[in-house]
């Protein structure tokens, strides 16, 4: 299975892992599935730490390889995605995110209760 984690679950994973749901851990040690961290999980890591919101002491492709995560770069074809989805909140990272995971056929992990909206698209949460 090909997972894309939301950026809290990320974050989540390296300060706080009790917060990661035990249906989701089973999922991310599972060494047949590949895990995904988007470049659009470190933009948005990035601009909350330029405004103060967060502070990233660590270098982020480091730790996302030592927790055996893949990179994955936002393309084209992810972007075009933006275009044919429904506005149901206006979280811009969240909607790159969710082209993403329509775009490239896989799972999105994520916490955030306002992906449930997206249920009428190709979108397949865990």
């Amino acid at each position: 299975m090909n997972v894309i984690i939301d950026t809290h679950i990320f974050l989540w994973l390296l300060n706080d892992p009790l917060k990661v749901k035990n249906n989701y851990l089973d999922i991310l040690k599972n060494t047949n599935n590949d895990i995904f961290l988007s470049s659009i999980n470190i933009a948005e890591l990035m601009i909350k730490a330029s405004i103060g919101k967060l502070k990233i002491d660590f270098d982020i492709e480091n730790i996302a390889q030592e927790m055996g995560l893949v990179m994955l770069p936002f393309d084209a074809r992810d972007a075009i995605q933006l275009g044919k989805l429904p506005l149901h909140h206006k979280d811009p990272f969240d909607r790159m995110l969710i082209t993403q995971a329509i775009s490239k056929e896989y799972y999105l992990m994520s916490d955030d209760s306002k992906f449930n909206l997206y249920r009428d698209t190709r979108l397949k949460l865990l």
